[in-house]
């Protein structure tokens, strides 16, 4: 098979872009040509990894400490970030779309690329559609927790048809937010869609990029929908020589971080979890990205650092506790660390992924407007003590002592001097 053109059409965070990337990188690894197509702000990492790059209108760093506090507000993050950033650009965004479609084979698009989505329907170009994280396929079998609603989880235990009146409701509310979609749908001729964000699946395949243990899969999703599991992207650039140095030099510590997006409105989290991080009296990393209002106002605790960036791939892994926001890359990375963890959600998919880790019995979760030192203390220490429980000690101590029993009696003389710790 001669190897085709692809076009994957994502917009947002790392947490967008990431899984799309590592899969146009795996694309190309295969002999295919990929291209990604995504904000201007992105190209130098798309770039980097030997991966084309075309510019796609809204020109937004979605980085941006300003834009990400309107964005991760719970109640209007959600429709600042179509009103405001998404729909005015629309007309801009599919003729971007469509200058990086020319000539592809088929097109990968995340689900808020809602001028893609538009762009494929029109030229029947194949395409896939993409679910990041399991709300977004939206199933009254497993009902979503939507941001800013909270009786909606209350309505689970009522069953898919009381859940299915939920969906068309929402659907129905939030309707004319998508007006210039409307408007620019009907005079690009095509007839009148469901909701994109709720039910724009493809016909052709509808990929879930997370593990179906974070949502299996239900009698509504679309026939051509397949959890995959997450697509990690692995990072060549890991630890610095001192955070690795911290990480060596003492126990497990606890790791705070907030992403690439709640990380823009992270408020006072940072101070809290540093106090959280002396009442409990553990070492502890904080990831506090490029803001300079993140970094603790106060001199940090003993044994507490902070740093800018660190793969979560790299440092969750060292970690006696995990706490983050519940963004989907970070719970994916959170999830294959195995560490006991602590989701802090603001909105958008994070109330939902949280719920789920919490199901699962993988984590406990705060929200974002409840979170300080004390409740921080208490909900962590649960974890510790809960990690503790779940050790073997008895199982770990009998299989030294086989193996002890097993070995050579040469092998058994320890040459370093009484006391010395083994790592």
């Amino acid at each position: 098979m001669s190897g085709k053109r692809i076009v994957f059409c994502t917009f947002g965070s790392l947490g967008d872009l990431y899984p799309l990337l590592a899969l146009a990188r795996e694309m190309k690894h295969r002999g295919h040509s990929p291209v990604v197509a995504t904000s201007p702000a992105y190209r130098g990492l798309i770039e980097s990894e030997k991966i084309a790059f075309h510019p796609v209108r809204p020109d937004v760093d979605i980085s941006d400490p300003s834009i990400l506090r309107r964005v991760m507000d719970r109640r209007t993050g959600g429709r600042y970030l179509f009103c405001d950033v998404i729909l005015p650009a629309l007309r801009d965004s599919y003729d971007d779309t469509a200058k990086a479609a020319a000539d592809a084979d088929l097109l990968v698009i995340h689900p808020i690329v809602v001028a893609a989505l538009l762009f494929a329907r029109k030229s029947g170009c194949p395409w896939a559609s993409v679910a990041v994280a399991p709300m977004s396929l939206c199933s009254a079998y497993d009902p979503p927790v939507f941001s800013g609603l909270p009786f909606a989880e209350k309505l689970a235990s009522f069953g898919p048809g009381v859940q299915n009146v939920l969906l068309k409701l929402i659907a129905a509310m939030f309707e004319p937010v998508w007006k210039p979609f409307r408007e620019f749908e009907k005079e690009l001729g095509l007839s009148r869609a469901p909701n994109p964000l709720l039910w724009g699946h493809s016909p052709h395949l509808s990929l879930g990029l997370f593990s179906p243990l974070l949502a299996a899969p239900q009698p509504d999703w679309p026939a051509n929908a397949h959890a995959t599991g997450f697509p990690f992207l692995s990072h060549s650039d890991g630890n610095t020589p001192e955070l690795q140095e911290f990480l060596d030099s003492g126990e497990p510590p606890i790791v705070f971080t907030l992403g690439s997006a709640a990380v823009g409105a992270a408020g006072d989290f940072y101070e809290q979890s540093a106090e959280a991080a002396r009442r409990l009296g553990r070492r502890a990393l904080l990831l506090v990205g490029r803001d300079p209002h993140n970094q603790p106002r106060r001199p940090l605790p003993p044994g507490v650092i902070a740093v800018q960036y660190a793969p979560h791939s790299a440092v969750f892994p060292r970690a006696c506790v995990n706490v983050h926001q519940g963004g989907i890359g970070t719970t994916g990375e959170a999830m294959r660390a195995g560490r006991p963890t602590l989701v802090v959600h603001y909105g958008h998919d994070q109330p939902d992924n949280a719920a789920r880790l919490v199901r699962m019995g993988m984590a406990r979760s705060i929200p974002r407007e409840r979170y300080n030192a004390d409740l921080a203390v208490r909900e962590i220490q649960k974890l510790i003590e809960k990690n503790t429980r779940n050790e073997n000690g008895t199982a770990r101590a009998c299989d030294l002592i086989d193996r002890m029993l097993q070995a050579p009696i040469g092998e058994l003389t320890d040459p370093r001097p009484m006391g010395q710790v083994v790592a």
